[in-house]
């Protein structure tokens, strides 16, 4: 059983919409429905009549909700209550960051931003989209870093989650020499993956037949190095190779955006120094 299938059984009980708690749960309604019947799975009754509209509790599912809340309510106050024992006392910030992000420009840009503030602490967490936005939405993590494309809408309010774009990037077809592109299988992101949906977005034609399929763009690269097919991979993450001429891209890319989102509820002293360095940064590269 997992926290996050008490949460949103607590936000399907307050909407009755399986459409508007998987907004307000930053997932697809697939995905959110998964996660209700994983529950009732783990309960083994139902908790959600399914026949009315809008979407209501079964019996079962009445009794079981004040229990949920009463599990949520204590989880959190026994997580801050030990975070407090053992936070340490420099000043810290946490940060969710796509792997890639996490790899070619977290260290440099968190660099420049101590330049500004001063030492800081970091904790960093890289991981899937889905996963950095959900720690960001959660508000285990103060910071979000990722990618924005514009066709592919990152399920953020910009009231209660602002962002600064702080670089940019370029998501290239690539491929080891040697070989056409038309004739090269492609190496692709899974379909839901945000970086699949930018390439679904941009790539026209993308290749037929598809030998390897990864969400980390790292692992695709070493599939196109190894000559296993074309990968479209941030551009960042494959400036030596293309520069040593290990790989060559195969035509023009999908711009990029990099941008920093922030939990607004989220408030201390640490963050505070770093949203407004971020924003100087930003400012001075224009």
């Amino acid at each position: 059983m997992e926290l996050k299938w008490l949460e949103d059984f607590l936000s399907l009980a307050r909407t009755g919409s399986f459409s508007r708690s998987a907004v307000e749960r930053h997932v697809t309604q697939p995905a959110f429905g998964r996660r209700i019947r994983a529950l009732e799975g783990w309960l083994g009754v139902p908790l959600i009549d399914r026949s009315t509209y809008p979407t209501a509790l079964t019996p079962e599912g009445q009794l079981f909700r004040e229990t949920a809340q009463e599990t949520v309510r204590l989880l959190y106050e026994g997580r801050d209550a030990l975070r407090a024992r053992t936070r340490p006392a420099a000043r810290a910030v946490s940060v969710a960051a796509l792997h890639t992000l996490a790899l070619t420009v977290f260290p440099g840009w968190y660099r420049d931003i101590e330049a500004r503030t001063g030492p800081l602490g970091s904790r960093l967490l890289p991981g899937d989209f889905h996963a950095c936005v959900q720690a960001l939405a959660e508000g285990s993590h103060d910071l979000l870093l990722t990618y924005h494309h514009p066709g592919v809408p990152i399920p953020l309010d910009p009231a209660a989650f602002p962002h600064r774009v702080i670089g940019r990037d370029s998501l290239v077809p690539v491929h080891r020499p040697g070989a056409a592109p038309a004739d090269l299988p492609g190496l692709g992101y899974p379909a839901d993956s945000f970086l699949g949906r930018v390439v679904a977005h941009s790539a026209k034609p993308m290749p037929a037949a598809h030998v390897n399929e990864n969400a980390m763009a790292e692992a695709l690269k070493f599939m196109a190095l190894a000559g296993h097919g074309l990968a479209w991979l941030p551009e960042s993450l494959v400036t030596r190779e293309l520069a040593e001429g290990c790989l060559v891209a195969a035509g023009p890319g999908a711009a990029l955006e990099i941008r920093l989102y922030r939990n607004a509820a989220r408030r201390h002293p640490a963050l505070d120094a770093v949203w407004q360095a971020a924003h100087a940064l930003a400012s001075e590269k224009g």
